[in-house]
């Protein structure tokens, strides 16, 4: 059994038919899974699980994602968000998200946290992907469960992010510049594209003393675990100043920031 089917027979098991539907989105969807891509996974849910359901549900994934899959497993790192369906249709923001798991936050799940439920913007851009990517791995298509998300709503779940999103600029860099790119993108196009593919529109562009940190990023995206990366002090000095100039991009783009 691989890693998808064990995440929808552990949501069966727990969630039995309280589940409505079980749907893959980000990389695996949007442009295919590299290196060190995430399995990403949304349930929608009849109702909110109970503290049994909540601890039944972290039990297992801890052992089916990433560092705690069973010895021999080739295992991805997962990130599963339920929501409850009244929760998110009709649509309205901010969304909730009922429970969260992401390996992030392993260390806090293994010390005794449980996710509970919380505001998640992000789940406005997450819905939009699971619409777009129509994957459902249990229950019906995703556009008979969700709502569509409109724009506005996109631009706001993108703003909100970019706070902690520069938090992480220093240690999770490719990550950070390419979430960036693709933010930029959003706001100009209204599509959410996989990661590379925003880092291509963005380097088309860009002026050239800013292209070179960015395509880095995305050959480390395309190419590389995250033991592998690096980046050179040339190339690291650049970090900064190229991020710079994308958010003064972003913000041009931004809900009142004038004619664009």
């Amino acid at each position: 059994m691989n890693q998808l089917q064990r995440i929808v027979a552990l949501a069966d098991g727990v969630l039995g038919r309280d589940v409505v539907g079980v749907y893959l989105h980000g990389s695996a969807v949007l442009g295919g899974l590299r290196p060190a891509s995430d399995l990403d996974v949304l349930l929608v849910a009849r109702r909110s699980p109970a503290e049994r359901e909540r601890s039944a549900l972290l039990g297992g994934l801890l052992g089916i994602s990433g560092a705690g899959a069973a010895e021999g497993d080739v295992a991805r790192p997962v990130e599963l968000a339920v929501v409850v369906q009244s929760e998110v249709r009709p649509w309205r923001y901010p969304p909730v998200c009922d429970f969260l798991y992401g390996e992030w936050l392993r260390a806090d799940y293994e010390a005794g946290g449980v996710p509970r439920p919380e505001p998640m913007p992000d789940l406005a851009l997450l819905i939009t992907t699971v619409l777009a990517g129509d994957r459902p791995l249990a229950g019906p298509p995703p556009a008979r469960v969700l709502d569509p998300v409109p724009h506005a709503d996109l631009v706001r779940a993108s703003l909100a992010g970019l706070p902690g999103l520069l938090d992480d600029l220093e240690d999770d860099t490719r990550n950070v510049l390419l979430t960036l790119a693709r933010i930029w993108s959003t706001l100009a196009t209204g599509r959410i594209r996989p990661k590379d593919t925003a880092a291509d529109w963005a380097l088309a562009r860009l002026p050239p003393e800013h292209r070179p940190v960015l395509a880095h990023a995305r050959r480390l995206y395309l190419d590389c675990r995250y033991s592998e990366e690096s980046w050179s002090g040339e190339l690291r000095s650049r970090v900064r100043p190229h991020a710079d100039r994308v958010l003064a991009e972003i913000a041009r783009l931004s809900p009142g920031s004038g004619p664009h």
